[in-house]
């Protein structure tokens, strides 16, 4: 790798991290729904039958959660415009949050904010998850400035929670390029996202409460911006692409 600053990421690599990431995602339901295909293929009685489709079914939909979600997350999220309405943000956020062992509270004040807002709002969300593994409750709290965001909180509770070192370095942009691997890409690529959106972020823990806070930066520089950002786009209805974009300076 060429380049060891969270601030100029190789751009490929990044792309390519970004995709092992989603691959990772999708590959346990994918592999479900050829496992119950498989089972059809075999005929057996009814009630076999019916144990498949329902497999089939139920991983269906999260492979489709999954990827819309990655969709918004990583990617573009649609082919023009440069907002996202809030209210999207959260339908397609409260499958994944809630799929598991955690419960997700969604405070955020409905309207069509930024892209790159809406995508660490909801990036910010899973690193909330990574602090309580076991399950818990992730609270997502928000304050409106016109048509934007200008504070982002995510509180989390649970059994065991804990702030991973890895996860607080690379959202809070004290990362090493170096480091970074796919299992590591989704919070480095935050950390992106929070300087592209010009938000500070911080990871603060009180009592039972795990808090991790996004607020305006004091003084955004435009040369503090990444070099690039990889995003996921949808250009038809079965392909998604990756392109990496170069961030102009103001």
């Amino acid at each position: 790798m060429h380049g060891n600053t969270q601030d100029n990421p190789e751009a490929l690599e990044l792309a390519a991290l970004l995709c092992s990431r989603v691959c990772h995602d999708v590959v346990n339901p994918v592999g479900a729904i050829i496992n119950g295909l498989e089972v059809l293929d075999e005929g057996g009685d009814a009630e076999l039958r019916e144990i498949a489709f329902d497999l089939i079914r139920k991983s269906a939909n999260q492979a489709s959660a999954k990827l819309q979600f990655a969709r918004l997350a990583y990617g573009a999220a649609s082919s023009s415009g440069s907002t996202i309405d809030l209210g999207d943000a959260e339908a397609v956020t409260r499958p994944i949050v809630e799929s598991d062992k955690h419960k997700l509270i969604w405070n955020v004040p409905r309207l069509a904010a930024p892209k790159d807002m809406v995508k660490l709002v909801v990036n910010l969300v899973l690193a909330g998850i990574a602090t309580v593994p076991r399950g818990g409750t992730v609270t997502v709290d928000a304050e409106a400035d016109g048509d934007t965001l200008s504070s982002i909180t995510i509180s989390c509770t649970g059994t065991n929670a804990r702030i991973p070192d890895e996860v607080e370095r690379f959202v809070t942009g004290r990362g090493d390029w170096s480091e970074v691997t796919s299992h590591k890409i989704q919070p480095f690529y935050t950390g992106l996202i929070a300087k592209s959106a010009g938000m500070d972020v911080a990871f603060d823990w009180t009592g039972d409460i795990i808090s991790i806070n996004a607020r305006r930066a004091v003084s955004a520089a435009p040369e503090a911006r990444p070099s690039v950002v990889a995003e996921v786009e949808e250009t038809d209805d079965s392909v998604i692409s990756f392109a990496t974009t170069p961030l102009r300076s103001a």
